[in-house]
């Protein structure tokens, strides 16, 4: 692959920059799916989250052990990590105006950008991500970095697989994890972003969330069998890249979402250490487990979201230079034909911005969605 250096980007570069306020504004939950474990790569769409439906009192959990994925959707579908994104998008939304959007990003390479303006918000590793405009949108997809975690039996590890296996239950046959995708404003942009979801819980007629027990769980799993909008297992389609697409599963709002986070004891999870994460991806509950020795007491739900946004107000200057970086890096992909690599390296205060020479992000048939003359079908608001 050719390169050569069309930028260079230092953590100071935006340290001048006009103290307007910046906020996520307009979110709206777009669309979802679910990987199911198969030979072959294949979504449930919508499919639906884990569900949140913990045990009674406290709990012994072993030490997670085996092989997990840590780039879920680069180890399935190789040819096109995001081609899942679109399919279920457009699968829910065919309407939906892809010209509307700036940026299309996983949560995780916008952490990774917002690692680089303040390593102390986030874990601040090396990285390096794939920049690609089409028309004005700009996508983003972070390469490079372990896509599988094998933690041989014995070894010391944490114990956050195996508690989730005993507090949720998936609701789609053979799912491994579920994905959402959502659209916001935010710095002058419109972004669409990818986002996994550890789980969701039920909502009442009043707005307000309610944990689910095992018992009751386990009383409703014989109906909520019929929750699936058609046969599992029966696919729609395959695309020319040989991603299988079925319709499967029941579409759950962005207020029942929640991030499952688990520590020792001795260790306290700071509201500060996730925020990031959480303001990404706009998910609104928390679950913090502690355990001694894998033995957790019974955890809550924490509605966080009035959290979240008070992170969001604290951090006015970091977000305001992650907005930066963010155009900044558009411009120079646009300036440079299309396509560029970015890279951090260790924690470096610097970024570089090589032209590339590679093949392109979707299949081909997906770019026709940017000459589409069409209006967007608007969403309700989660």
């Amino acid at each position: 692959m050719a390169s050569s250096r069309v930028a260079e980007i230092f953590q100071g570069d935006f340290d001048d920059i006009e103290a307007t306020s910046v906020s996520i504004s307009d979110v709206k939950h777009l669309s979802s799916y679910n990987w199911i474990k198969a030979r072959t790569p294949i979504i449930a769409v919508p499919g639906t989250p884990a569900r949140w439906s913990p045990p009674k009192g406290p709990q012994q959990v072993k030490m997670d052990s085996g092989l997990y994925f840590i780039a879920e959707n680069a180890v399935r579908h190789p040819k096109s990590p995001l081609e899942p994104l679109f399919r279920a998008l457009y699968l829910e939304n065919p309407s939906f105006d892809i010209r509307s959007i700036d940026v299309v990003a996983d949560r995780n390479t916008i952490r990774q950008l917002l690692s680089f303006i303040n390593p102390g918000l986030d874990k601040s590793q090396s990285f390096t991500i794939h920049v690609e405009v089409v028309k004005n949108t700009v996508i983003l997809c972070r390469v490079g970095k372990p896509k599988l975690q094998f933690i041989k039996p014995g070894m010391p590890s944490g114990f956050g697989h195996n508690f989730e296996k005993r507090y949720t239950a998936h609701r789609v046959k053979g799912s491994s994890s579920h994905y959402r995708i959502i659209s916001y404003n935010f710095g002058a942009l419109k972004f669409l972003i990818r986002h996994e979801t550890d789980g969701y819980v039920a909502v009442n007629t009043a707005g307000s969330s309610t944990a689910v027990s095992q018992s009751t769980y386990d009383g409703l799993s014989s109906k909520m069998k019929s929750v699936s909008l058609s046969q599992p297992n029966v696919s729609l389609h395959t695309t020319p890249a040989g991603l299988s697409i079925r319709k499967d599963g029941k579409a759950v709002p962005l207020a029942s979402t929640l991030e499952i986070k688990t520590r020792t004891i001795k260790r306290v999870l700071a509201m500060k250490d996730v925020a990031a994460q959480l303001w990404i991806s706009q998910t609104p509950k928390l679950v913090r487990a502690y355990h001694a020795e894998g033995n957790f007491q019974p955890p809550k739900v924490e509605d966080v979201a009035a959290a979240v946004k008070s992170w969001e107000d604290l951090h006015q200057v970091d977000l305001r230079k992650l907005a930066a970086l963010i155009h900044k890096v558009i411009e120079v992909t646009k300036g440079c034909g299309g396509a560029a690599t970015i890279e951090r390296r260790g924690r470096g205060t610097k970024l570089t911005i090589d032209r590339a020479n590679r093949e392109r992000m979707l299949p081909m048939d997906l770019y026709s969605k940017w000459d589409e003359e069409k209006q967007e079908l608007e969403p309700e608001k989660s």
